[in-house]
């Protein structure tokens, strides 16, 4: 008998939901996918400060638990312990990593920095204005530029602390890639797309080519979708 599949707490269009439905879909764990907004009430019944996402872990050793899981690099851990194949760890020697714990550094540089650098800083400001219609391309442009200045930095620290060329990790896709692509998703949907250097580009095209990321794009900001 298969165990339930797992539900997955949050909307397309959060970025940090995404990391974990593109490893859920990659490692082909079946799941139900509860589309939510962060603060709202569903989410506020599942995470304790209403963020996304919230993994439901139905089972446990056969025994039904619907375990609420919540802080996306918890959930990682959870799903590599239960489907380490086809893994998305890192070991020393792949590309430029001398220990595996340096992908979750980058997973964190992701989250932390690059989280309010590309989404809070460029893409929400860029997006809630042009949809609002009132301002001009160029005004807008002078409203972000700060943010824009902020983007232009992580980028080029993110890119320093990447192989030069295949996935963050050279040939070894990992949760790094996971945890990037969300964010550089919703950017390259955007004007300021444009920040993004020939590496980033030649990665996204080859990210692009996953099946994972193929069935998580839609409701995403790559494919038009707006803010729920």
């Amino acid at each position: 008998m298969s165990s339930p599949p797992y539900t997955i707490i949050g909307t397309p269009f959060s970025t940090f939901t995404r990391s974990i439905t593109l490893a859920l879909h990659y490692k082909g764990l079946a799941f139900n996918q509860v589309r939510v907004t962060p603060h709202s009430d569903t989410a506020y019944e599942n995470h304790p400060f209403g963020f996304l996402p919230t993994l439901v872990i139905p089972e446990i050793d056969g025994k039904t638990v619907n375990l609420k899981l919540r802080e996306t690099q918890a959930i990682a851990r959870y799903i590599d312990r239960v489907a380490p194949e086809p893994s998305l760890l890192i070991s020393g020697g792949d590309a430029h990593a001398l220990i595996e714990e340096q992908m979750w550094e980058f997973v964190s540089f992701a989250g932390a920095h690059g989280f309010p650098a590309v989404e809070k800083g460029v893409v929400k400001p860029r997006v809630a204005a042009t949809d609002e219609g009132k301002l001009t391309d160029a005004q807008i442009r002078q409203n972000i530029q700060d943010g824009v200045a902020h983007l232009r930095k992580f980028l080029a620290r993110a890119e320093n602390a990447m192989a030069p060329e295949g996935y963050v990790f050279g040939e070894k896709l990992s949760w790094a890639d996971f945890f990037l692509y969300p964010l550089l998703a919703d950017l390259q949907a955007i004007s300021e797309g444009e920040e993004l250097s020939d590496r980033f580009q030649k990665w996204m095209k080859k990210m692009g080519e996953l099946d994972a990321v193929k069935a998580t794009a839609a409701g995403t900001l790559s494919v038009g979708a707006r803010p729920p």
